[in-house]
């Protein structure tokens, strides 16, 4: 059974930087595709990050370019969120979420185009 755990969460001020990361278990392959997501109090859950697995190919949401990036680890079941300058609209819980098989383009900012998920972990960033 496949399982995300997200960790790397925390309470920091605007301007800092801080690092997420999502460990995959119970698969022995790489997924295809992996996305961070975000989902703050009263709002949908919004696409952040993604990468996919073949190509290496990564894509952003317009709000975090130039400030976040993803990565695969050396372990390539841990991928990577660096999210530097943050700002209090960044505050959200951060999900993990990953696709074993194809995956259109298209559907890569769609958390419909994955099958599992993590549960989350918390950012919040003061002014």
């Amino acid at each position: 059974q496949v399982r995300l755990v997200e960790s790397g969460g925390g309470l920091v001020q605007a301007g800092a930087s801080l690092r997420l990361s999502c460990a995959a278990s119970g698969r022995t392959a790489s997924a295809d595709a992996v996305g961070w997501f975000r989902q703050a109090p009263g709002k949908e859950r919004e696409f952040v990050a993604a990468i996919t697995g073949s190509t290496g190919n990564t894509y952003y949401a317009e709000a975090v370019k130039g400030r976040f990036t993803i990565s695969r680890g050396v372990a390539e079941n841990t991928v990577y969120l660096q999210m530097n300058s943050l700002k209090p609209e960044d505050t959200a819980n951060y999900f993990c979420a990953a696709r074993w098989g194809y995956v259109h383009s298209t559907f890569i900012t769609e958390p419909g185009g994955y099958t599992f998920w993590g549960q989350g972990t918390q950012v919040t960033i003061s002014s």
